[in-house]
């Protein structure tokens, strides 16, 4: 792919970005970045030109910069780039109006809504389900003696757990589970499947939202599902259209599940090629503990954090970032995965360490646009990877890890297979 050339300083051309090679190990050319061009202009494979902000301060800044917008009708696109900057088929299904393409004021308003469901204390009450979610998938690979930790678990759990959290019945979970496996298959599965599962994911939702808004007792129950409260919002005056709680459910869905199945599968490997880490937190963990485990989480976040670059911005005006100028209708890609390893912000970046403690990552953003499911996403990491290590203690990779194949998007980063062994449990 073509690059607009950044001689470094002794000359060397910049690194080939997109590649095979580049997806199983970015980092080295987002250090290059980092250092010789910070804010850097590229060709995405989709053919649309963009800028990459790699610097920590930088990314910091765009991300909480309100002339950069989520909106993609800001996008000065030229024809052929039409449609190549969210997730497929969205547009058509009408699914735009989500929090992730959005501004001030409607942004607010939906956020307000939903934030509700995401507090400490909904989550706190959700954790022994997701604990149950998790002995109930390693109890179903434990005795054979070795597994796909990613087509096993770290799918499954998170899509189990947004679909109690949404309120899809046990008896449809299966249903989402194959749609949500067809969009994460990224070019992988048949042409236009994204596209397809998006509009039966969204058929789906609609129906289920009409059956719910019949069946809504008038006073709302404790633990309340979310499509429940999603309904009494809009019908309590906050005036959420029905397009746009099936777009709530749906990007709470597609943004909470494959950033959960990256958060396992990258953390899990991450710990399997430490293991002198993995040894402290086994340790740890054996002690009733829980410290080394919360920061570890959000370490490995920092370390090879499930997304690796922030979702599309816009600019709206003119702007610098890194002293750049920046012309209106440019989109933007603020490069977590970079400044989350900028040795300007963070001591020893590339070296993985559970105990960190100033660790302000980026892994969940920054600004009005914060994740908002992090304490969810938190609590399946936590739950998910310290149960593994205490009930499958010899835990250990099947193949080598050069030998593992990462999915090629553009946004997430995961493994597509983490195939490990272990001692048959009965």
């Amino acid at each position: 792919m073509t690059d607009h050339p950044h001689p470094g300083a002794h000359g060397a051309p910049a690194p080939e970005l997109f590649t095979w090679e580049f997806a199983t190990d970015p980092y080295p050319a987002y250090a290059w970045l980092r250092e010789h061009a910070p804010v850097h202009r590229t060709k995405l494979p989709s053919g649309v030109e963009a800028w990459l902000v790699t610097r920590y301060a930088d990314a910091k800044q765009a991300l909480a910069d309100q002339r950069l917008s989520k909106n993609p009708a800001h996008h000065d696109e030229p024809a052929h780039a039409k449609g190549k900057t969210g997730i497929p088929g969205e547009r058509k299904a009408e699914l735009m109006t989500h929090l992730l393409n959005i501004d001030p004021p409607d942004h607010t308003r939906l956020r307000r809504l939903v934030s509700k469901a995401f507090t400490p204390r909904r989550v706190a009450e959700f954790a022994p389900r997701v604990q149950e979610l998790t002995d109930d998938l390693i109890g179903r690979f434990a005795r054979n003696g070795s597994a796909d930790l990613i087509h096993e678990f770290a799918f499954p759990l998170p899509i189990y757990a947004i679909c109690d959290m949404l309120g899809v019945p046990r008896e449809d979970q299966d249903d989402f589970r194959d749609w949500a496996g067809m969009m994460i298959r990224h070019g992988g599965g048949p042409r236009g499947g994204v596209a397809r599962s998006v509009k039966m994911m969204r058929g789906y939702l609609s129906e289920l939202i009409h059956r719910k808004r019949e069946a809504l007792p008038a006073e709302p129950t404790p633990g309340e599902d979310l499509i429940s409260g999603l309904i009494r919002a809009s019908d309590h005056g906050e005036h959420l259209t029905e397009n746009e709680a099936a777009a709530m459910a749906f990007i709470l869905l597609f943004a909470g599940f494959e950033t959960t199945v990256n958060l396992i599968g990258n953390g899990t490997y991450a710990l399997l090629t430490h293991p002198e880490q993995r040894t402290r937190l086994e340790q740890s963990l054996a002690r009733g503990e829980r410290a080394l485990l919360e920061t570890g989480v959000e370490e490995l976040l920092r370390y090879d954090g499930p997304v690796e670059l922030a979702t599309w911005r816009f600019a709206t005006q003119p702007l610098t970032i890194g002293g750049q100028d920046i012309a209106p209708g440019d989109p933007v890609l603020v490069v977590l995965a970079a400044a989350d390893r900028d040795p300007e912000r963070f001591a020893d970046p590339d070296t993985l360490d559970l105990a960190r403690r100033d660790n302000q990552h980026l892994g969940y953003g920054h600004g009005i646009h914060y994740c908002l499911g992090a304490p969810l996403a938190r609590l399946e990491g936590q739950t998910a990877l310290a149960t593994l290590l205490t009930r499958l203690p010899d835990l250990r990779l099947a193949m080598d890890p050069g030998e593992l194949r990462w999915r090629g998007g553009l946004i997430m980063r995961g493994l597509r297979t983490l195939p490990v062994e272990f001692t048959a449990v009965p």
